[in-house]
């Protein structure tokens, strides 16, 4: 039986990588590896760089409704702030003359 291959991964580079959005496949066909090494070895590195990237988006996306994007302050307001564009109808029928008289 062969002994495993010997990767050189920098960990700082896996973590870079998720933090762009790049699956982990995309990251173990970068160092030539298997995901399943990737997600092994360098999970901590993943939730992290994701973490990152999520962190980056939502400060992108605060940024763009406080600049004045009414679409993303109404979509952040949704989300963050439960607000709801529902409008509640309430339809009143009136009330039959065979009803009223059936009384």
């Amino acid at each position: 039986m062969a002994r495993p291959k010997k990767y050189n991964i920098e960990p700082t580079e896996v973590e870079k990588l998720a933090g762009y959005g790049c699956t982990n496949i995309e990251i173990a066909d970068f160092h030539g590896c298997s995901p399943d090494l990737i997600e092994k070895s360098y999970s901590e590195f993943l939730t992290k760089g994701r973490a990152n990237l999520k962190k980056r988006l939502r400060k992108a996306q605060l940024d763009a409704a406080l600049s004045g994007n009414s679409t993303m302050l109404i979509w952040l307001g949704k989300q963050m702030l439960n607000q709801v564009d529902k409008q509640e109808i309430e339809h009143v029928r009136p009330i039959d003359e065979v009803e009223f008289n059936g009384i």
